[in-house]
């Protein structure tokens, strides 16, 4: 696989593997998280009958042909790196052949993968298990031994790169993700997790360590049961209706059969009565009331509003319990749609580091949320603004480290703005720059604009700057309405906070009444970090809150292309199904000898 490189200076970050490189390898136990690789290929005098020499030159053959079908010259690149790295041996069998719990624990990992929405046909799964049956069924040969040794280790390596850094490029996906996984660690991730004394276990910690990709992985099983059973009835198109409002009765059913395929309305529930109005009512509330209390087969009632509203909440569309078109609509995109978009988040799960730092921010831009985390743990949590889906305003993904925080800046208006925007503007209503407290300066030869600090300022009482290739940065508005929204993309692209005091606090490690003075304090002071910080902007449209699955508007239609490159990745073709029994039966047998 080859992976399109970031120029971004990435945050001093590693992966899985260096953080648990070379310190770890002789530990002979678990403790505090350590772990044990003392295990080396054997070294053996013969290979089910034939001697070791005759092996070795046949591996070594194998490796200078063609890569099997379906791994890639990048992936075949890595094996020949790993055989190299253990002297070009065996890596695999012995004298009990394929009759062994590491070769079981592999055969298991790499027939389990589609449990991670990975797509099995890119490995070789027929030809490992034609292969490995071969080799069990009679005497074999050097060339039959090192085929069925290579394959394993193909396996291996498809299964541990896509892990590590994913089976598809960002780059060719329109995903505009500038987020090295680093993908040069892989070679030694490879190495380590082999030597793991408890193979089985390193085969589970190539997949991301996070626990939101576990719970994006349960509803991937989850959703992958309910495509397999049909998915769910549509909603017929109609008008918009308010609680109390009366359609067809047919419509109705067929909502709440919708509804409760998701779980937002019990099997069989029954239609919740409205509470009492008090006595002082007025008569118009009084006629409010009765016709919200309304029930019977044909009326949009209070359950059915109040199970909308769970679905809009949970779905990034405003909440007003109205059965209108965006609600209609999103309750009708298909179940396998659905799952194609779970699949495609674990994906992109897999294109991030694995150690993404010990204190860090996250801005999730299809959320509208950052979060601040220290040791593992959320510390801090607020909505933000991003940028607009046009106008190549679109907030990019990408990382950097944090390293000032600017109280009461300027707003340096970019060149394309300035020309864009505040020029004409000033052209048509003259006095509208110092209506706003903007000034024209000399920058270098170029006529540019800035807005001085201060109320009116664009970027508020205080930014937050990790420099980087396009110009993104946090900062605080004069405009805290706009939090109110449910979609806020309303920004030239930058990332405005709605907790600028706070997050100040938090960044800088500062008690909360000395980040106020600074915002009442001195112009432009800029104060440096005590430590960078890493920053991760990134885009994730489906997600677990308090173990609900949501999904968040995908502002940039970063999904479509994506989401049909992994249509297909829950239904596997028969062919790939009877594959993967043979694995798995294979590796029971194993897992039933001695070894």
């Amino acid at each position: 696989m080859t992976k399109n490189k970031s120029s971004l200076r990435l945050a001093a970050i590693g992966t899985m593997m260096a953080a648990t490189a070379f310190a770890a390898c002789k530990k002979s136990g678990h403790a505090n998280g350590e772990v044990s690789r003392n295990w080396q290929p054997p070294k053996a005098e013969v290979y089910m009958g034939v001697p070791a020499a005759e092996v070795q030159a046949a591996v070594q053959t194998r490796l200078a042909a063609a890569p099997p079908a379906p791994i890639t010259a990048d992936q075949w690149k890595h094996v020949k790196k790993l055989y190299g790295s253990f002297n070009n041996g065996l890596l695999w069998l012995d004298d009990k052949g394929v009759h062994q719990p590491r070769v079981g624990a592999l055969l298991n990992a790499v027939a389990g993968a589609d449990s991670d929405a990975i797509k099995l046909e890119a490995f070789p799964l027929a030809e490992l298990g034609r292969t490995l049956a071969a080799v069990d069924d009679k005497k074999a040969t050097a060339q039959q031994l090192a085929e069925a040794d290579v394959l394993l280790s193909s396996a291996f390596t498809a299964l541990g790169e896509t892990m590590l850094t994913g089976q598809e490029q960002p780059s060719q996906l329109a995903q505009a993700w500038h987020i090295n996984p680093l993908e040069e660690k892989v070679d030694s991730a490879l190495s380590l997790t082999l030597r793991e004394d408890d193979f089985a276990a390193g085969l589970v910690r190539m997949r991301p360590q996070d626990a939101a990709y576990d719970s994006l992985r349960n509803q991937f099983a989850a959703f992958r049961n309910l495509v397999t059973k049909g998915g769910w009835t549509s909603v017929p198109e109609g008008r918009a209706l308010k609680r109390g409002d009366s359609d067809s009765p047919a419509r109705m059913e067929a909502l709440r059969a919708r509804l409760r395929t998701e779980g937002y309305l019990p099997e069989g529930g029954a239609t919740l009565a409205a509470a009492p109005m008090p006595d002082s009512a007025t008569k118009a509330a009084k006629t409010r009331a009765a016709r919200t209390a309304r029930t019977g087969p044909g009326v949009y009632d209070r359950e059915l509003a109040g199970a909308v509203a769970s679905f809009q909440a949970r779905h990034s569309i405003g909440v007003d319990s109205m059965l209108g078109k965006e609600t209609v609509d999103a309750m009708n995109v298909p179940a396998s749609y659905r799952l194609a978009q779970i699949a495609s988040n674990l994906e992109r799960f897999r294109w991030m580091p694995r150690a993404l730092g010990n204190r860090y921010i996250m801005v999730n831009v299809p959320e509208f949320r950052l979060t601040a985390y220290d040791s593992g743990q959320t510390s801090l949590e607020m909505k933000v603004i991003v940028g607009q889906e046009y106008e190549d305003k679109a907030t990019p993904v990408f990382s950097d480290s944090m390293e000032y925080v600017v109280f009461r800046p300027y707003w340096n208006v970019t060149p394309t703005i300035a020309a864009k925007e505040i020029f004409p503007k000033e052209a048509a209503n003259p006095g509208y720059l110092e209506a706003n407290d903007m000034e024209v300066y000399d920058d270098h030869g170029r006529k540019a604009v800035r807005q001085r600090p201060g109320p009116k300022n664009s970027l508020g009482f205080v930014k937050f700057l990790f420099p980087n290739d396009y110009n993104i940065y946090l900062h605080d508005t004069p405009n805290h309405e706009l939090f109110k929204k449910d979609v806020r993309a309303f920004s030239h692209g930058c990332i405005r906070v709605e907790k600028p005091a706070e997050l100040a606090e938090w960044v800088l490690g500062w008690p909360l009444d000395k980040v106020h003075s600074a915002m009442d304090g001195a112009d432009n002071h800029q104060v440096t970090l005590p430590k960078k910080l890493p920053v991760y902007i990134v885009y994730f449209t489906t997600f677990v809150n308090d173990g609900q699955l949501n999904f968040g508007n995908d502002l940039y239609d970063r999904d479509s292309k994506l989401v049909k490159e992994l249509q297909g990745v829950a239904m596997p073709s028969p062919e790939t199904l009877k594959a993967q029994q043979t694995l798995r039966a294979l590796a029971n047998g194993q897992h039933s000898a001695d070894g």
